[in-house]
């Protein structure tokens, strides 16, 4: 087959050895071409078999109409930055592209309802994937959050569910002194596709910031598989509980902060948060070159796995049960653990290393069993928190970042609320 001399969208005609097919050219593989039938489906055709295509019309992009976005003085104003596509995006079934919706002009023809609660404005910052986000975006983000502060009610973050977590946490440690909701909105399903949440997330996040006083970072997804309502999630205590679900987030060792009906309605589940205040909002940033280890305790361990942590900056240790690590050597084949004893002796002369648990609810308590005790003997921080680990990392950067004498005696205290004093459960 030789070179493609047409693009996605245009209309071509296929001869194999098995027949012609007629369609529009779509997104294809390496080895197969994809094409879109009049019936409106696909077909994949294994390029080895393609004899000749014949280009019938080039694909002509529709004119785009974009909708009003005038400013109306009686409504909030709300900006939208952006870090990733998902949520504001469409697929152009004429030839399978996705494109990524920015403008408040692009925003209000995709989520019309948005006029009528707040005045948007909106800003990309990035596009890309939420696994690929550093310590580096964390500050990005900030600083536009600052800026956008000034002329704004409310912000909104768009964002990929993978690590918004993350993100939601790191933020609440950095925008010290918050004084308006800064709320990350993400979407399990694409805004292309029948069951999309992206709509009813964005819409209920805003309806949440133009109608309450809260002042604090927080992530706003579904509440349950129906479009009804959403939940808004404390930023240091949601987590990613179900890859695909769109009621897949929860707040871990803690409750919601409220209930957000998509008619606007907001029932408060949590009232003990920050309010909008006149605050003079500080920055106080994550250093980007931090190297923080994160080590999730199984069996069968060796100590060369922690030997690598020597030139870190700091360590996370994910351990099991009450905070637990594999360090007792109780016969032979057990001796490994012993080095590993000694290991971590080594690192917390260095470096700080701290303690989470890999169990999803409850608090680290080292002092139950001897391998707890061992432990703290040996230097390690973090009994009697209840933080989950994606909030533990973050904040040991963030310690390290700004209050690096102190890590220790601040690893444990409740700075964002990410720690509790008593568990609910």
């Amino acid at each position: 087959m030789k070179k493609e001399a047409f693009s996605h969208g245009d209309l071509i005609e296929i001869t194999t050895f098995e027949g012609i097919k007629k369609g529009t050219y779509m997104p294809s593989s390496e080895k197969f071409l994809t094409l879109k039938l009049e019936s409106g489906y696909n077909i994949g055709i294994s390029k080895k078999k393609i004899k000749s295509i014949k280009l019938i019309s080039k694909y002509k992009k529709p004119k785009e109409n974009l909708c009003n976005v005038s400013k109306k003085k009686n409504l909030k104003t709300i900006t939208i930055l952006h870090t990733g596509g998902t949520i504001a995006s469409e697929v152009d079934y004429n030839t399978g592209a996705v494109t990524a919706k920015f403008t408040p002009e692009e925003l209000i023809c995709m989520f019309p309802e948005l006029s009528n609660i707040a005045n948007i404005e909106s800003k990309l910052i990035r596009n890309m994937f939420s696994e690929d986000i550093r310590f580096a975006h964390y500050n990005i983000l900030a600083k536009e959050i600052e800026k956008a502060s000034k002329n704004s009610d409310g912000i909104i973050i768009t964002h990929g569910t993978d690590t918004i977590g993350y993100t939601a946490a790191a933020l609440s440690f950095i925008l010290e002194n918050l004084n308006i909701p800064v709320i990350l909105v993400g979407a399990q399903r694409s805004s292309d596709r029948p069951s999309t949440d992206a709509a009813i997330n964005l819409i209920c996040a805003s309806q949440f910031i133009a109608k309450s006083n809260f002042a604090e970072v927080a992530v706003c997804m579904h509440e349950n598989m129906s479009d009804e309502s959403c939940l808004i999630l404390p930023g240091t205590r949601t987590r990613k509980c179900h890859s695909s679900r769109r009621d897949g987030f929860k707040a871990i060792n803690s409750s919601p902060i409220a209930q957000v009906k998509t008619d606007g309605t907001i029932n408060y589940i949590n009232s003990s948060f920050s309010k909008t205040s006149n605050l003079n909002l500080k920055l106080k940033l994550i250093k980007e070159n931090l190297k923080i280890g994160w080590i999730k305790s199984h069996p069968n361990m060796y100590s060369k796995e922690l030997e690598v942590y020597k030139s870190f900056d700091g360590l996370l240790i994910e351990g099991t049960g009450l905070g637990h690590f594999p360090i007792n050597s109780t016969d032979k084949e057990t001796k490994e653990h012993s080095k590993m004893l000694n290991t971590i002796k080594a690192l917390t002369k260095k470096i700080p290393v701290a303690m989470s648990t890999q169990a999803i609810s409850g608090r680290i308590n080292m002092n139950v069993y001897s391998t707890g005790r061992l432990l703290q003997e040996a230097g390690v921080i973090g009994n009697y928190s209840d933080m989950q680990p994606e909030t533990a990392y973050i904040k040991l950067a963030w310690l390290l970042s700004n209050h690096k004498k102190e890590v220790k005696k601040l690893f444990t205290e409740n700075l964002r609320g990410e720690i509790s004093k008593r568990s609910l459960e």
